[in-house]
């Protein structure tokens, strides 16, 4: 077996030099190399989007601009949204309790019956059926992960032969395990949470859906902010979000062209969703400026071509209208 020869980080600066045409030398650019590496730093900074859309950079203090910035971008998020999270699964839990028993057996049989709007066994019902039954499954592979793992919050129910209520499942399972279960719902069930959260409109093309199309907008999102991925460039997102979303938050914000291509379009949503929340006007305010102060930050720091091919040709109207949104 061929064995693999690396480079010193003396040796990939001379590369980026060479190789990139990249202005780089001095101690101060080696630690700053050394500190977010070249694979996980340079490779992953080095275009937005795609690798056939690259940054046309022409100095490495560019590069660890762009780094700091999405750095700066996820130290900003990563409390909003588990703020989010959390208060999303308390909201479902609350709704549901008052509708019925708080049991994950008694959600399946009782709540978590969308498949019966469809004849029996035609293609929806089928798909619907699917879902539910890969649903009992992601399920029960947190309790028997999490019960192997010695999470007290599931041994207990065990330990004392009860049923595992859902705000235990809820502390175990994942944002988009969780979006899954708000999908198999009946419809019913979920425009009483989507009322509940001040998020139902009879427009748009909802039917209770709204909540899920959020969750698993802001799921992708999560996870790269909490797996260290890369988010400047919103190339974590896995799937083109609905248009009854796009059009909603549109209405609701009075922001128009949210698209979730640049990054400020998910500030907007997660702006949307906290203040919903209730979140005080000061926290809001002070969440969107500390993003506005990173983007003029990023500006200052790159050619102005790059930085609106990242952040879009309408960020300050966005951000404009969203402080009035606020």
């Amino acid at each position: 077996m061929e064995t693999i020869k690396g480079k010193t980080t003396n040796g990939l600066m001379r590369h980026l030099r060479d190789e990139h045409g990249i202005s780089i030398s001095g101690s101060k650019s080696k630690k700053d190399l050394l500190n977010m590496g070249y694979y996980h730093g340079y490779k992953g900074y080095r275009f937005i989007g795609n690798s056939q859309n690259k940054i046309a950079y022409t100095k490495f203090d560019e590069v660890v601009a762009v780094y700091q910035f999405d750095a700066n971008l996820k130290s900003i998020l990563y409390p909003n949204i588990m703020l989010f999270e959390t208060a999303i699964k308390n909201y479902t839990l609350d709704t549901i309790i008052g509708i019925g028993p708080a049991d994950f057996e008694s959600a399946f049989s009782q709540l978590l019956n969308d498949y019966k709007k469809h004849p029996v066994g035609n293609s929806d019902y089928r798909a619907k059926m699917k879902k539910r039954l890969e649903l009992r499954d992601k399920v029960n592979g947190a309790i028997s992960y999490n019960y192997s793992d010695n999470k007290a919050v599931i041994q207990h129910f065990f330990h004392n032969n009860k049923q595992v209520p859902l705000w235990a499942i809820f502390e175990v399972i994942s944002l988009g395990e969780f979006g899954f279960f708000i999908q198999c719902l009946n419809e019913k069930t979920r425009i009483a949470i989507a009322e509940d959260l001040r998020i139902h409109s009879t427009s748009h093309n909802q039917n209770g859906r709204i909540l899920e199309d959020i969750i698993f907008l802001i799921k992708d999102l999560r996870n790269a902010v909490a797996h260290n991925s890369v988010v400047f460039d919103c190339r974590f997102r896995k799937m083109n979000p609905p248009s009854r979303l796009k059009e909603y938050i549109q209405s609701e914000t009075g922001i128009s062209n949210i698209t979730f291509v640049n990054i400020v379009d998910f500030f907007v949503v997660l702006i949307f969703l906290l203040k919903k929340l209730g979140i005080p006007k000061t926290e809001l305010r002070k969440l969107l400026k500390n993003f506005s102060s990173e983007s003029e930050g990023l500006r200052k720091a790159i050619p102005v071509s790059v930085h609106t091919s990242i952040m879009g040709s309408d960020l300050r109207r966005k951000i404009d209208r969203l402080m009035s949104y606020i």
